[in-house]
């Protein structure tokens, strides 16, 4: 098992329950973690061996896209999309962060974090 992980991408987005935050939008931080089998990829040298970071990350750019109410919606749309489109994730963590959240103090960021497994993922599907 190997892991990859997409550190601090940046994105502006319009989440949020408040209307407000909904039209002037904020910064966020995504963060995302995969585990997969990565041996067959260190030994083939073959991009379709191994998991694309340039496709999590435009999973993760297209997600925030999407406007929600909550983060952990949005977290798990991104988590759904990793184990639809790239079939050797095994485990996958994403951590989205909305960076100064307007709750009144002094509050650097506020961050969902969510885990899934193929296992458990295929379970909720069936549902």
């Amino acid at each position: 098992m190997g892991i990859i992980k997409l550190t601090n991408i940046r994105v502006y987005a319009y989440h949020g329950c408040l209307v407000e935050e909904g039209k002037i939008g904020s910064d966020y931080r995504v963060d995302v973690s995969v585990k997969a089998n990565l041996q067959p990829s260190a030994g083939t040298d073959n991009l379709k061996d191994t998991v694309d970071y340039v496709h999590i990350n435009r999973i993760v750019k297209e997600e925030m896209a999407i406007r929600s109410k909550l983060l952990e919606h949005v977290s798990k749309r991104i988590l759904d999309r990793i184990f639809n489109e790239i079939p050797i994730a095994e485990e996958a963590t994403v951590e989205v962060s909305k960076i100064n959240p307007p709750i009144g103090g002094n509050v650097e960021m506020v961050t969902i974090e969510m885990t899934l497994h193929r296992h458990n993922h295929k379970q909720q599907s069936e549902l």
